[in-house]
């Protein structure tokens, strides 16, 4: 007779036990439908972004050196020559104002 309420004790156990974990693991799947539904909506965002910055972008045409002709070479050059000349401007600028400052520290 002990052994009968023993084993009625361990299969409800068991099966509210498996109740349980039935319930914990179907709540865990919506939860993770319910982020994977966002991530979709998410990645769908990033990809219409991603597709609307390639329309934007400006196109570039790649010419390389030996094959340019004369006016991509003049146009490289007068590129070259601009960014040279802002790059001296500057540097003179800073040597004015580092020539001033060590004039007014000695005088």
């Amino acid at each position: 007779m002990i052994w009968w309420v023993v084993w009625t004790v361990l299969v409800a156990g068991t099966l509210v036990g498996a109740f349980l974990l039935g319930r914990s693991l179907w709540r865990r799947s919506v939860a993770l439908g319910h982020e994977l539904a966002r991530a979709g909506r998410a990645a769908e965002q990033l990809s219409d972004r991603v597709a609307e910055l390639g329309e934007a972008r400006r196109p570039v045409t790649v010419v390389h050196p030996l094959v340019a002709d004369a006016a991509d070479r003049a146009g490289w050059r007068s590129g070259l020559a601009d960014r040279h000349r802002s790059r001296d401007a500057r540097r003179s600028a800073a040597r004015t104002a580092a020539h001033l400052r060590w004039d007014a520290l000695w005088r």
